[in-house]
């Protein structure tokens, strides 16, 4: 996984091993080999790249990619190719998937894209990716293989489908997106924004724009049961040192060996 997310200036969260971007805002480089992107929302910092990523990869002569979003843009971002095409006299071709919160995606190799309900001052989806395995039941463990191989052989049903969340992407949302879908809190890797750290502004303020404050991730700090939580979206007035410091001072220790941070340049 690569990216970079800065809040207000730029979001794109790579994921090459399943060809995929969560968001796109200002088309880096590498990320016009990602053939899908699933955008959270419209905001020019996660979705304002997509002209020169659908563009770029026509002209390097790649697969047409496919654009995942809410529901409630695809008109209008339909309306923006129409306008792109007329201007740059070109095709931009691309494959466009309404997601509402529920829906889902087939990645391949047993691997699923699903949406899920977040709250941001726009039309916003979060996502999340979900493996499946069929497992032994419990009740034949221990069999020998070639035991086993005769029952399944003789159709009795040994094994049963399994599912887990592999990772989670919240994009811009506020923390009652958690709450409201306690499984996120056991996704094996939750990306979640956490905008504000401290209190250049407060909780109140935090929300009222629609996003995280570190304090009411520290508030729920005992329901995270995550392996690995990757913070994001940053508030471009924090360096990256402040960031670091902020969290080593107000994380609670059991929770801040597992919080990481895609810290901004500079």
């Amino acid at each position: 996984m690569k990216g970079i997310s800065i809040g207000g200036v730029e979001t794109c969260i790579q994921l090459p091993g399943l060809d995929l971007c969560f968001d796109i805002g200002r088309a880096p480089r590498s990320a016009v080999h990602r053939s899908r992107v699933a955008f959270t929302h419209a905001h020019l910092d996660h979705m304002g790249g997509v002209a020169m990523h659908v563009a770029t990869r026509a002209l390097t002569s790649q697969a047409p990619p496919t654009y995942l979003m809410p529901a409630k843009n695809v008109q209008d971002f339909e309306a923006m190719l129409r306008a792109w095409r007329r201007l740059d006299r070109s095709r931009l071709p691309c494959h466009l998937v309404p997601m509402e919160p529920g829906g889902s995606f087939d990645l391949g190799d047993g691997k699923e894209l699903r949406a899920f309900a977040t709250q941001h001052t726009v039309p916003s989806v979060g996502y999340a990716v979900f493996s499946s395995k069929q497992k032994l039941l419990p009740s034949y463990h221990g069999l020998p293989g070639q035991e086993l191989r005769r029952l399944r052989l003789a159709g009795e049903p040994i094994t049963q489908r399994v599912e887990s969340c592999d990772l989670a992407f919240t994009g811009d949302t506020c923390i009652d997106a958690l709450d409201a879908q306690p499984w996120l809190y056991q996704a094996r890797l939750l990306i979640l924004e956490a905008t504000f750290l401290d209190e250049r502004v407060d909780v109140a303020g935090c929300r009222s724009k629609g996003h995280v404050h570190l304090d009411e991730i520290i508030a729920r700090a005992e329901r995270f049961e995550n392996q690995a939580i990757l913070l994001t979206h940053h508030s471009a007035r924090y360096a990256w040192h402040e960031i670091r410091a902020i969290l080593d001072q107000r994380l609670p220790s059991s929770l801040r060996e597992r919080v990481h941070s895609l810290l901004p340049r500079g």
